[in-house]
């Protein structure tokens, strides 16, 4: 994957909403602390937009984002948040002018998984997972989570640490690209042409409200899919609202035997944290932590 360059003070970012509809206090909050960071922010014309659960008509959606990575002046597009959508517009996207507008940051999490897989697929693009400008880790009335925008801010200029998780569940070290994302959508996206494809590489997962038996559905949906096929470790982020997840994805991943660290502030809840899919990462299981090896913008192998 290209990594694309960090961003420099003075960078001009956009804000688009590509899955569900942001709320409009929260997405100002947002743009004003990213604008701290030395940023000049231009929102995309319907990111206010509301059509039920979207942030708009899926033409509209796919146009912002297609209009902010198109424009020369544009080094990022951050996404405004999650939810549900982003899956909807991957048809309506015009890849061979998003691949003539070259490499540039692309940020989200959650739903924004979709658009991780198909820039990684169409693009050959290394994108960061994230928290997102209009969530409460960033545009809380007091101010955004310290730890999580420390990360995020050192990810977006270049310089992100290692992150760090609570347990081993299979112990090892391997350095691999790192894929993935949230686990519904990369079930979702199976049989399709950015379903996920793990051989040799490091595999994130995370997801938010949902039952142990729905991940072990999720789960056994992509083992059986061969989706997993291969895979050189696992990094388990966070899962907020999902009960005890541990017993099942030791029971499910564990059989692999390849590395998986766990407990990762990665995905849902806060801390959040950034991971940069598509570059080489590194496993330690002896200080069970992530860490990014690569940061400049080079072509990973």
């Amino acid at each position: 994957m290209i990594v694309p360059p960090p961003l420099r003070a003075g960078d001009v970012v956009a804000l688009v909403a590509p899955c569900g509809p942001p709320d409009p206090v929260r997405l100002a909050r947002g743009a004003r602390v990213l604008e701290g960071l030395g940023l000049k922010v231009v929102i995309g014309a319907h990111a206010l937009d509301r059509d039920r659960y979207l942030a708009g008509s899926d033409a509209d959606r796919a146009a912002d984002l297609q209009e902010a990575w198109c424009d020369p002046a544009v080094a990022a597009v951050i996404c405004a948040r999650g939810g549900y959508g982003a899956t909807r517009i991957l048809d309506l996207l015009d890849w061979d002018a998003l691949r003539a507008a070259g490499p540039k940051t692309l940020a989200g999490s959650s739903d924004v998984t979709a658009l991780h897989r198909a820039f990684a697929v169409e693009l050959g693009i290394a994108s960061w997972f994230g928290p997102m400008p209009a969530c409460t880790t960033i545009s809380d009335p007091g101010g955004p989570e310290p730890r999580s925008f420390g990360h995020f801010s050192a990810a977006l200029f270049g310089g992100a640490p290692p992150i760090t998780g609570d347990r081993v569940i299979v112990p090892g070290d391997v350095v691999a690209p790192v894929t993935g994302g949230n686990l519904s959508l990369l079930a979702a996206l199976c049989g399709t042409p950015y379903g996920l494809r793990a051989r040799g590489r490091i595999v994130l997962l995370e997801d938010v409200g949902e039952h142990p038996y729905r991940i072990d559905r999720m789960l056994t949906q992509l083992l059986r899919s061969g989706a997993l096929d291969g895979a050189a470790g696992f990094v388990l982020g966070s899962w907020e609202g999902c009960g005890d997840p541990y017993p099942t994805l030791e029971e499910r991943l564990a059989p692999l035997g390849v590395p998986v660290i766990a407990g990762l502030p990665v995905g849902h809840g806060s801390p959040q944290f950034s991971v940069l899919l598509g570059a080489l990462g590194a496993i330690d299981a002896e200080s069970c932590s992530l860490t990014g090896s690569i940061i400049d913008p080079v072509e990973a192998v």
